[in-house]
């Protein structure tokens, strides 16, 4: 299946996409006693709830769903937790070394907005770059899993990520991460949210972006350090991983940080990205103000 959430930030209407056509869940949420494809939809078994509506034929289209603007197609998630250096060829090109366990830090959920909406360039930002992420959304409670089998089990789905980051405010500003990459509008995500067992196997999938047309990342998850079950099984010893949380997988390589000429991203630039089966994003970038 597939999960989407159209119209005005704040006031969004979640669907399911049925051969390319936007399906109403408002009435599935009212059953469900939830308001938005967030994490109690998740922890209320939605999932199974919208897949029986789709194989019933009861659900309604949306009409005029064409014309709404595309949202992040997960509400608010309960945390963003985020995986660093986590492709070899981006390790290689950030001169670091390939980590023997997950780097792992947090991002601010605030950070998540929809795939096509503007995004900020900080105040007194000089380093904005990018990086295209396989995002894994959490569907069921993971604490202390047993092993990295029995993770896939807990991944409701996945979207494409952007994590964007402030390189400065990530690497010269204090020696930890989060500053960089918490700023307003910095997670752009989906078009959708594709459910795991229509991805199928997350090491099979390539990565794209693109700034002003020019190619700048191509990699496969198939490069990823430490795999998509590894990292839930890991993160599920240190922290209990919520229905609605999101994890960003990493990064391959081609970020600005990683190139010759360091071309940080400006007011203007736009950015597209894609994953196979999980779609197309596009931003444009703009100034911040105070």
């Amino acid at each position: 299946m597939r999960l989407a959430r159209l119209g005005a930030p704040g006031a969004e209407r979640p669907t399911v996409v049925v051969d390319g056509t936007h399906h109403d869940l408002r009435p599935v949420l009212d059953e469900l006693g939830v308001t938005d494809v967030g994490p109690a939809f998740f922890a209320a078994g939605g999932l199974d709830r919208v897949a029986a509506a789709v194989e019933a034929g009861t659900l309604t289209k949306l009409v005029g769903a064409a014309d709404l603007r595309v949202g992040a197609p997960l509400a608010r998630p309960g945390k963003v937790v985020c995986i660093g250096v986590n492709y070899r060829d981006h390790a290689a090109e950030s001169g670091m070394a390939t980590p023997d366990e997950p780097v792992v830090f947090m991002k601010d959920p605030s950070t998540v907005v929809g795939p096509f909406d503007e995004v900020l360039v900080p105040v007194g930002s000089t380093k904005t770059d990018w990086e295209v992420e396989l995002g894994a959304v959490i569907g069921r409670t993971a604490r202390y899993l047993g092993s990295p089998d029995e993770a896939r089990a807990c991944v409701a789905g996945y979207v494409v990520s952007h994590d964007v980051s402030e390189r400065e405010f990530q690497l010269e500003r204090g020696g930890q991460w989060d500053k960089g990459k918490s700023c307003e509008t910095f997670n752009p995500l989906g078009p959708e949210l594709v459910t795991a067992d229509e991805v199928g196997d997350p090491q099979a999938l390539r990565l794209t972006l693109s700034v002003n047309d020019v190619l700048r990342q191509d990699g496969t998850t198939a490069d990823m350090v430490f795999g998509v079950d590894h990292i839930v099984w890991y993160l599920s010893q240190f922290m209990v991983l919520e229905p609605g949380d999101l994890i960003n997988t990493g990064t391959p390589a081609g970020v600005a940080l990683g190139l010759p000429d360091k071309p940080y991203l400006r007011a203007g630039d736009v950015v597209e990205l894609e994953i196979t089966g999980l779609g197309r994003a596009r931003q444009t970038f703009a100034q911040a103000t105070r």
